[in-house]
């Protein structure tokens, strides 16, 4: 709920709008880069001044053409196909290499892959993909066996359309209905529809402007939901029938700045309202008994306090970082009496154990943890006893799934790490015995054996401790002759996380170093590495990364100008600014959706997360001290005369989280003022948004451009050499 990652034209075009190169098709101009013309917008605020020489490429009818791409202003439009073109020809050398990337990554994937079934009362759910499908099928069989019930099949609803995904796929409590949110823009904007699963007719009147967030009351009677805004902000919370009829309105939220969403407790005794940003939450509840009573406030919100309640054994178990617990702590609270002044300490806060959240079922409470940048699974006894779930490897990944089921001692979690492919286990709660339910299975061969990855620190300019994971090879020469890949993000509290990825061994295999650098502004190191990296103390991620890069240069692990770095959303907002601050450490950026300037974003209330990230960021409207330090590493405003790297930047027409203009606007600005002679490039996906393409292996054929792009930033021969 935290993250940047949520949310007709102008009359005639001037007849000198676009420059030529812009509006030929010549397929021979487009090796000659677009020129994007300037028209210098002078912004006064807070006494101080600044100019945007493309301000003109956010279209003033932005917000219609989220819903209707085909209303972009042509100019806009015009440009962008000159800049894909452009692209496309500058990467048309590497047309064989591209292939030969997506055959690899899509050879690693199992077509008819299937999830492990979860079982809820007489049915199991699961979900499968057909051979050659992009998209899965939800569907359901008999709990012991049976024939399958086929609850939705995306890939033939997706047919004939440019984009398709469906977010979220539900079915009610007593098994009667299925509900499903669709996207068909990439905008964000969902649609929600519920099917009659004896019938198989889904019911007139689909549920319209949602975020894509719904649950089913535990009676089934009910749909709650959120509702978008036009500012794509989830704003209010509705009830509507189960099969159909009125919403009423159940919370509408005051704050512009606050992210809402609704689901259930475990114990299906209750209904609840999320309410909260990256400082501060509240939250309400609503009786599963009588689903149509007014929500009641659980604790009112208080400036720098998170909390997220979880019931259990009659009691709520709040997670929290009240009372300075920066770590978070776990805290009690009686029934009928949740407000804060009557919570006491369960689970005290340890300094360097990251709570990082709580699972419940009828006599276990289960916590997930991480320590030292490591996670593991803590599992505690309604008599008190705990227990711990942790792994041996040096760098890995642990989640915990959740279920249907309250009344059970199973506990179902994931686990993997840079070598080791996804596996699932169910883990008997109170036996203390696992049950590996699947390992991830790829079809072209893998053997964890042939890799090694590695895990150690670099020392930031502070001295602050840095994790570094590094996936190669095993024997690969740590002589500085390896290409370096190194991948980064630092934003919202969000780690990084030491996973197994089919897409990087492409790399790997062709003798690459892939490293990821665990920076501040993520949580990789607890809480207070997230709030080290935010706010006034963001450029802590951005030096973060470069004594990675340093750190692994000096241990042999690649050289200067034979590093080729990538971030998506808020990490490119770091590609952005280590770009302008080292230069000559990367022989190539590529910045997905980059969140690249920051400063005219966060000062324009009418995008999606502007109010919400104000805590992240800092709001540049009302103070000067915000304004100045965005203003002071902002990647856009920051842009110079300097021999850039090669850069790719990508975005998607109908992104509301980072608006399409972002990267545009980037690629206009350096591409005149690198020194360099090396390619400044943009990828815009005119028909998707945030995540790109929806399809399964739509979204690997874009992996193996950009993986492309990297080959050739370092010139490798089979890539046809340099740029």
């Amino acid at each position: 709920m935290n993250r940047r990652e949520l949310l007709q034209a102008s009359a005639a075009l001037p007849a000198l709008a676009l420059l030529p190169a812009c509006a030929s098709t010549d397929a021979a101009m487009t090796l000659t880069p677009p020129i994007a013309r300037r028209e210098p917008k002078r912004i006064e605020q807070l006494g101080r001044v600044r100019t945007d020489d493309y301000a003109w490429m956010k279209d003033d009818n932005w917000q219609e053409v989220m819903r209707d791409p085909s209303l972009l202003r042509a100019d806009i439009r015009a440009h962008l196909d000159a800049e894909n073109a452009h692209r496309e020809q500058v990467m048309a050398p590497t047309a064989e290499l591209q292939e030969r990337l997506y055959q690899e990554m899509r050879g690693r994937v199992k077509e008819d892959d299937s999830t492990v079934p979860a079982a809820d009362g007489p049915w199991e759910y699961y979900r499968r993909f057909e051979t050659g499908a992009q998209h899965p099928i939800h569907a359901r069989r008999p709990r012991g066996g049976g024939a399958e019930q086929i609850l939705i099949n995306v890939d033939e609803q997706a047919r004939g359309k440019t984009f398709y995904k469906v977010i979220a796929g539900e079915h009610s409590p007593d098994h009667a209905l299925y509900a499903y949110a669709v996207d068909e823009q990439g905008s964000e904007i969902y649609t929600v529809f519920v099917k009659d699963l004896a019938s198989g007719e889904t019911l007139a009147g689909p549920i319209t402007n949602c975020t894509g967030d719904f649950s089913w009351s535990p009676d089934s009677q009910f749909i709650f939901w959120t509702f978008r805004d036009d500012n794509g902000r989830p704003s209010r919370i509705f009830r509507r029938p189960a099969r159909g009829g009125e919403d009423t309105l159940v919370y509408d939220e005051p704050d512009d700045g606050f992210f809402l969403s609704v689901g259930n407790t475990e114990s299906d005794e209750f209904i609840v309202i999320y309410a909260g940003n990256g400082s501060q939450s509240e939250i309400y509840t609503i009786p599963a008994a009588t689903p149509t009573a007014a929500p009641t406030l659980f604790a009112a919100r208080e400036e720098d306090m998170l909390y997220t309640p979880t019931h259990w054994n009659g009691r709520w178990y709040v997670l929290t970082n009240a009372d300075g617990a920066v770590d978070f702590k776990v805290m009690i609270a009686e029934p009928g009496r949740t407000a804060r002044a009557h919570w006491r300490d369960f689970i005290p806060h340890e300094a360097g154990r990251y709570i990082l959240g709580l699972g419940a079922t009828k006599d276990y409470l289960v916590r997930a943890e991480r320590i030292n940048a490591l996670p593991r699974i803590v599992v505690r006894h309604k008599a008190g006893e705990e227990h711990t779930i942790a792994m041996a490897e040096e760098a890995y990944n642990l989640e915990l799934v959740g279920g249907y089921e309250y009344d059970t001692t199973n506990q179902r979690f994931v686990y993997d790490s840079p070598t080791t492919p996804l596996q699932t286990y169910d883990y008997d709660l109170a036996a203390r015995t696992r049950v590996l339910r699947k390992t991830q299975e790829i079809p072209s061969g893998h053997d964890p054996a042939a890799y090694e990855a590695r895990r150690f620190f670099a020392t930031a300019s502070d001295g602050k401790r840095v994790p570094i994971t590094v996936l190669m090879k095993r024997g690969t020469p740590l002589d500085g002759s390896a290409p370096l890949y190194l991948y980064g993000y630092g934003s919202y509290g969000i780690s990084m996380d030491a996973d197994f990825s089919i897409r990087r061994l492409s790399l790997v295999d062709r003798g690459w170093v892939y490293a990821i650098a665990h920076v501040r502004g993520g949580s990789e190191m607890g809480f207070g590495w997230f709030q080290d990296g935010r706010r006034f103390a963001k450029k802590n991620s951005f030096s973060d990364f470069v004594a990675c890069a340093e750190e692994l240069i000096s241990r042999g692990y690649g050289r200067a100008g034979n590093i080729v770095c990538e971030g998506r959303s808020a990490g490119g907002l770091l590609m952005g600014a280590i770009t302008n601050m080292r230069p000559d450490l990367w022989a190539g950026v590529i910045g997905g959706v980059p969140f690249v300037d920051v400063l005219n974003t966060m000062s324009d209330t009418s995008l999606p997360l502007t109010p919400p990230e104000w805590p992240e960021w800092g709001n540049p409207l009302e103070s000067t001290e915000a304004y100045d330090y965005i203003a002071s590493y902002c990647p856009y405003s920051n842009i110079t005369h300097k021999p850039y790297p090669a850069v790719l930047a990508t975005g998607g027409l109908t992104d509301p989280r980072v608006t399409y203009w972002e990267p545009m606007k980037w690629v206009a600005k350096l591409r005149p003022h690198t020194t360099s002679g090396r390619p400044v490039l943009l990828k815009m996906n005119m028909g998707a948004g945030h995540a790109g393409a929806a399809g399964r292996f739509e979204f690997l054929r874009e992996l193996a451009h950009d993986y492309a792009f990297a080959i050739k930033a370092i010139g490798a021969e089979e890539a046809g050499g340099a740029f």
